[in-house]
């Protein structure tokens, strides 16, 4: 399968779009790491950890919403659908970007989150109207190596953003990047849901969705897969700014060495798109959690035995963690994503919507087990890690590639 002659894009300029509109998440996480001291500071009585809750707040509205974009681009298409979310994140940024306290910029927040859901989950569906299988991993693996580029400098850009104007002018960034998403969308994109196969809004019919993704062996185990590795990438980003500030003393440096982490480990998404049409998304995904798991293990050893060094163990941690989210959320949401194209958004919206609420409600705890040592953190990832080995081995046991 591949790209409709409809399309007035090629598969290069499909590829950047869907890059954009994944990055519009990580960009509304990431830029607002750098902001979290002054937050704390502006905000929230100096607690760092009550001001993480500005990115918690955004992941529990992005779960939410991805709930309903799915079954809404499958009634109304794909192009409705990404309009609707993308006014609704402008709309919250403004609304953000001038709240007075704490609880209604969180209110915001969550809102955004809500609008947010709509490009991150359409992009899922059009990636999937249009390949399937080994070549839809490898698409979204390619636009995957783009969209990492966001983390990587997006905090970067957060700081920058802050001493020149301020940590509110942040929204203002997030309206013009949501902006340039709706306009390529709606000058480039040729709608690639037919009416004809478009799904009423029924509940009786999403309800039969759902029930269709939940008794399918291979995408339910897939889900709970794909919960863990949120839940471990969450867990990281509520705790990897204060770790930085509060336990190595680099807040100041921390945007470069976040970003620089980023850009290296981007190069696992790209390798990725290369190995996974040789070895298959199954084996790829296990062999990289078995290695994480192998990793997080020698690391936590190495701190206890090594304390002077501390900080290059954490941030080769780091690497490896982001690096594993390279080769195997791609794959994750192909493998759970390939059974379901019948009803490609609504399952984009269900695998979302309870992947990265059930992600962000385990992490939600984590800032409570910052210390004088990012040991914690490394246990509870490490923890998560083998759990999500143990699962996969179960997919690997119940189901043969093509």
């Amino acid at each position: 399968m591949s790209i409709s002659p409809k399309q007035i894009m090629g598969r290069t300029e499909f590829i950047a779009l869907m890059a954009m509109m994944f990055a519009t998440v990580a960009f509304s996480i990431d830029a607002m790491l750098a902001a979290i001291t002054d937050i704390a500071d502006e905000i929230a009585q100096g607690s760092a950890s009550h001001a993480a809750w500005i990115l918690t707040s955004f992941v529990g509205g992005m779960g939410l919403g991805t709930f309903f974009a799915g079954p809404l681009s499958d009634a109304y298409g794909r192009k409705p659908i990404v309009y609707l979310g993308v006014a609704i994140y402008i709309i919250s940024a403004m609304f953000a970007w001038y709240s007075s306290s704490l609880e209604w910029v969180l209110v915001a927040r969550f809102c955004q989150g809500l609008g947010a859901a709509g490009p991150r989950v359409v992009s899922m569906a059009m990636v999937r109207d249009l390949f399937s299988g080994r070549e839809m991993a490898r698409i979204v693996s390619i636009a995957m190596t783009i969209f990492i580029l966001v983390p990587a400098i997006a905090p970067a850009m957060g700081q920058l953003i802050i001493n020149a104007f301020g940590w509110r002018s942040i929204f203002g960034a997030f309206i013009v990047f949501s902006l340039i998403v709706v306009v390529w969308v709606a000058t480039r994109y040729t709608e690639s849901l037919e009416v004809e196969d478009r799904r009423p809004l029924q509940m009786g019919l999403m309800v039969d969705a759902v029930k269709q993704l939940l008794t399918h062996k291979t995408v339910r185990l897939s889900i709970l897969i794909q919960t863990l590795m949120l839940a471990m990438l969450f867990s990281t980003l509520i705790l990897i700014q204060p770790i930085y500030d509060q336990i190595y003393d680099r807040a100041e440096t921390f945007p470069f060495w976040f970003g620089a982490v980023a850009l290296f480990s981007g190069a696992s998404s790209l390798l990725n798109a290369y190995i996974v049409t040789r070895f298959g998304m199954y084996k790829v995904v296990t062999r990289t959690l078995v290695i994480q798991v192998i990793i997080g293990a020698i690391v936590l050893i190495a701190l206890f035995l090594f304390p002077a060094i501390s900080f290059p163990l954490f941030v080769f941690w780091q690497f490896c963690l982001f690096s594993q989210a390279g080769l195997t959320m791609g794959n994750l949401n192909a493998i759970s994503m390939e059974p379901m194209g019948h009803i490609a958004g609504i399952a984009a919206s269900v695998i979302g919507s309870i992947s990265t609420l059930g992600g962000a409600l385990i992490a939600s705890p984590v800032s409570l087990f910052l210390s004088d040592t990012p040991a914690p953190l490394i246990i509870t990832v490490l923890g998560f890690g083998l759990c999500a080995m143990f699962l996969m081995r179960r997919v690997n046991g119940h189901l043969t590639e093509d």
